[in-house]
């Protein structure tokens, strides 16, 4: 009878031992789990990371995009690398970024693709909130309202005489239609009752060519790219876009303070990626930019050019998108922008 107890409860033993080495064997498991996705996190990105800009280069969207992705470069463990992608108002980069599934392609979302496009456009090949997640706000860049010096006028007062005493002479040109350049005029031209004639080209660079060479008459662009040709003497800045004057243009007066209360024209960028990345790496991005826009070149960079660094939340970004949205398609549908 002992014998057969020993025997019975040898066995249950045996089981209860094996059934909790197995137990403990599947919590060490569990446990170690959180560690190693967050390892897996950490070890991400594993490849380069291309940032695609949706315009040709030069302009306020080259600055901010390649001081960022420097920066980023000397922190995120890859090189971050610039890719410019013009076409169809920015909308060729946008499909193409909204497609990518290699968790290592990011785009620089801007006021004209994300408040502008979805509204001029009757159908967009990618959607803006489905196809994309915001990462952060990186810059905004107060709009400069300039001329060429051939040009007999020195501010706003001078640009609406001169608009109204000689209709349909006057020409602006933007980086095409849809731009931050094509929505600043319009807007200006919307409030001080003017017309002056769009010329959309591909790209800031291309444009500023004939601006500089008197083939255009005016242009309205972020302070970044025009600043080393207004001080050169190349055009001749009559306004800025800004609530406040610059301190790299202490003599040049806000729009609103030429006799347009509340009027406000800043450009804006801040990255995207794809729906597709996981919330882990559009974190990390995020608080990677929110370093790298405010690090100690990139900072002189920027605040050199008149261009005020951000580096927002996600969250902050999205809202920010929204406010903008909402504001421009009043404006949009007022001036009948369509695109080109």
């Amino acid at each position: 009878m002992a014998s057969t107890f020993d025997k019975s409860t040898h066995e249950v033993l045996s089981i209860s031992r094996r059934h909790l080495l197995t137990g403990a064997g599947a919590l060490a498991c569990s446990s170690m789990l959180p560690g190693m996705a967050r390892a897996a996190d950490d070890s991400w990105p594993n490849r380069p990371i291309r940032f695609v800009v949706p315009f040709a280069p030069g302009g306020s969207s080259e600055i901010v995009a390649r001081s960022t992705a420097a920066e980023l470069s000397k922190t995120i463990g890859q090189n971050v690398f610039v890719d410019n992608k013009p076409g169809a108002a920015g909308n060729i980069a946008m499909q193409e970024v909204a497609r990518a599934d290699d968790q290592s392609t990011v785009i620089l979302g801007h006021i004209g693709t994300l408040a502008v496009n979805p509204y001029i456009f009757d159908k967009l090949p990618w959607d803006p909130k489905k196809d994309f997640v915001p990462v952060s706000l990186l810059a905004k860049v107060p709009s400069l309202y300039v001329v060429h010096p051939d040009l007999p006028v020195k501010n706003i007062a001078d640009l609406v005489a001169y608009a109204k005493k000689n209709p349909g002479k006057l020409s602006y040109g933007s980086a095409g239609n849809g731009s931050a350049g094509h929505l600043a005029f319009e807007y200006l031209k919307m409030t001080a009752d003017i017309f002056m004639l769009h010329v959309p080209y591909r790209g800031t660079g291309p444009m500023m060519t004939d601006l500089l060479s008197g083939r255009l008459d005016a242009a309205s662009v972020g302070a970044a790219a025009l600043l080393p040709f207004i001080k050169a003497g190349k055009v001749r800045c009559i306004a800025t876009g800004s609530t406040k004057r610059l301190p790299q243009l202490p003599d040049v007066p806000t729009v609103a303070e030429q006799g347009f209360a509340g009027f406000e024209m800043t450009q804006w960028y801040g990255m995207l990626a794809p729906s597709s990345l996981p919330r882990a790496h559009v974190d990390k991005l995020a608080t990677e930019c929110a370093k790298a826009v405010k690090a100690p070149d990139a900072l002189k960079r920027l605040q050199g050019d008149a261009a005020e660094p951000i580096g927002s939340t996600p969250e902050q970004f999205a809202q920010f998108i929204n406010i903008e949205q909402n504001r421009w398609q009043k404006v949009l549908k007022r001036a009948q922008v369509k695109p080109g």
